[in-house]
């Protein structure tokens, strides 16, 4: 079992910053645009797929939490994993992460920029492209301190757009704006219109708007007290939670769930009918900073991830971050070429193929998290209840993970990410007869 490391230094970050810090990092594109392809896929019972998700969420993140309680490490999930099952684990889960993050942030800068031509049509796609990964390269440079300063703003200014909405579907729901009026689900058959299968299919979709916890674990690590991690990960979760259901239960009582489109975030879809003309405006600079706040978070955490793969390694030593330096250029140089790689992949392969590489990506994510609590299991001491809740939070995993099959747009990506895998593993095969005896740390602590 783990044991608890007095030699780790304490932090900075109290633990509702980090909270607010987790908010900024998660809420993105995935949940102010993804949540339409969920909503069209099983209609109002999005709550319930929702509702799992967070609790799947809050699963992986308490075992992450405790974990780092423990034994704070910087390279969190992927220092665990190796801990609890040796190198291999922990190369593959450092690389399936960096792999996956890399994939998903060329889509990131994509999406940005069609939504940056919303209000200048003419301006090529590559050069909005740029300009974000720039400004996202910017952020990183800032340190660890700027970083979480401009997090910070990042969730305030997400939340506001999100409240903003809440308050405009309030004053509609009342009369005091005229538009559509309200309806709700007044049976099983309106609650699930496209059945178990269609349900079952939108629980990834719902998923992929809590991606970004794994940041929170590795910005655990400058925590002024490691202990009040799970306490943030808590009050983060239940806020976001709150804020995810009722904006979408208000979004779907104002419009058919059969009106959504997948290219248009639900919000907009639902104000409509309300004929404010500021509102696309407000929700599409929404977007934008949603997308390029997930798209930062990814970058500082990739960053990180390669310097302890390297310290470890896992990576050359190039990539370690020297004594004394607050920034790793060698680590931040490899993640601009991946960064640079992506934009182009994004740019000119099929629309179809790239999105079948990057809905493989965000599953390579889910394989971390059940991983994640397959690390749990060996490294901390539970309770019959918390045996219970991890067996249920690798159960929504899998039903996540093999929704996919049953969706000819994502079945596709299902094979993409297990390619992948293969081929670290592959990887793996060719170099573990280089790697030395594990030493101690590369075992269970006792």
């Amino acid at each position: 079992m783990l044991k608890k490391n007095a030699n780790q230094s304490s932090g900075s970050l109290a633990w509702w910053q980090l909270s607010l810090i987790g908010v900024g990092c998660i809420i993105g594109t995935g949940y102010f645009l993804g949540s339409s392809i969920a909503i069209k896929m099983t209609g109002p019972s999005v709550l319930l797929a929702f509702t799992l998700a967070a609790l799947g969420t809050y699963i992986v993140f308490e075992s992450l939490a405790k974990m780092t309680v423990a034994d704070p490490q910087e390279g969190s999930f992927r220092s665990y994993a190796k801990k609890a099952y040796g190198r291999w684990a922990g190369f593959s889960s450092g690389w399936v992460y960096w792999f996956s993050e890399m994939l998903i942030m060329g889509s990131q800068l994509t999406a940005l920029s069609i939504f940056s031509t919303f209000w200048f049509p003419d301006v090529p796609l590559w050069v909005f492209a740029s300009i974000f990964a720039v400004l996202g390269i910017g952020v990183i440079l800032t340190g660890t301190k700027g970083f979480e300063r401009i997090e910070n703003l990042f969730a305030v200014i997400k939340i506001a757009a999100i409240f903003m909405f809440i308050i405009l579907a309030l004053l509609g729901l009342f009369g005091v704006i005229n538009g559509d009026k309200a309806s709700f689900p007044t049976s099983l058959g309106d609650f699930f219109p496209k059945g178990a299968i269609g349900f079952w299919t939108s629980l990834i979709y719902a998923f992929y708007a809590f991606g970004g916890i794994e940041i929170m674990g590795i910005m655990a690590m400058e925590l002024k007290n490691k202990e009040d991690a799970p306490k943030s990960g808590s009050i983060m979760l239940i806020l976001l939670t709150s804020i995810y259901l009722l904006s979408l239960a208000l979004a779907i009582s104002f419009v058919s769930w059969k009106k959504f489109n997948p290219d248009e975030s639900p919000f907009v879809t639902a104000m409509a009918s309300y004929n404010l003309d500021f509102f696309p405006h407000v929700f599409n600079g929404a977007l934008i900073i949603a997308g390029f706040s997930t798209m930062a978070a990814s970058l500082f955490a990739v960053t990180s991830m390669t310097s302890t793969l390297a310290k470890d390694g896992d990576a050359p030593a190039l990539f370690k971050t020297k004594k004394g330096k607050k920034r790793n250029m060698a680590a931040l140089s490899l993640t601009i070429g991946g960064l640079i790689t992506s934009i182009i992949l994004a740019l000119v392969m099929p629309d179809k193929i790239y999105e079948y590489i990057t809905t493989a990506a965000g599953l390579m994510l889910l394989y971390n998290w059940f991983f994640v609590l397959l690390s749990a299991k060996r490294l901390l001491q539970m309770s019959g209840f918390h045996k219970i809740k991890r067996w249920l939070g690798m159960v929504l995993i899998l039903a996540a993970i093999s929704g996919t099959l049953f969706d000819q747009t994502s079945r596709p990506g299902f094979f993409v990410s297990i390619a992948f895998i293969l081929l670290i593993f592959i990887v793996i095969l060719l170099i573990r007869k280089k790697w030395n005896t594990p030493t101690k740390n590369d075992r269970r602590l006792a």
